[in-house]
């Protein structure tokens, strides 16, 4: 789960870059979701992995985090207005 949880983290990330570039903000529409399912999959990885074992989803549960905040905060200055 820690992996897949990271590499959606990524994706995330990437899909955040790409929806700050002007005229593509209602990109944000659909990658807060995609962000919110990644961090319901870390979520899970950090709960059925030992403890030393749960690095990767903790990044992942990060990297999804910022990308559902980016993502909030840029609909909320008007980024998403198609």
């Amino acid at each position: 789960m820690g992996i897949v949880s990271l590499l959606w983290g990524i994706v995330a990330l990437l899909w955040m870059v790409l929806a700050l570039i002007p005229l593509v903000g209602w990109a944000n529409w659909l990658l807060i979701p995609f962000a919110v399912v990644g961090a319901i999959l870390a979520a899970i990885g950090i709960a059925v992995t030992q403890p030393t074992h749960n690095a990767r989803a903790k990044a992942g549960l990060v990297l999804n985090g910022i990308a559902i905040v980016v993502g909030a905060v840029r609909l909320m200055l008007g980024g998403g207005f198609v």
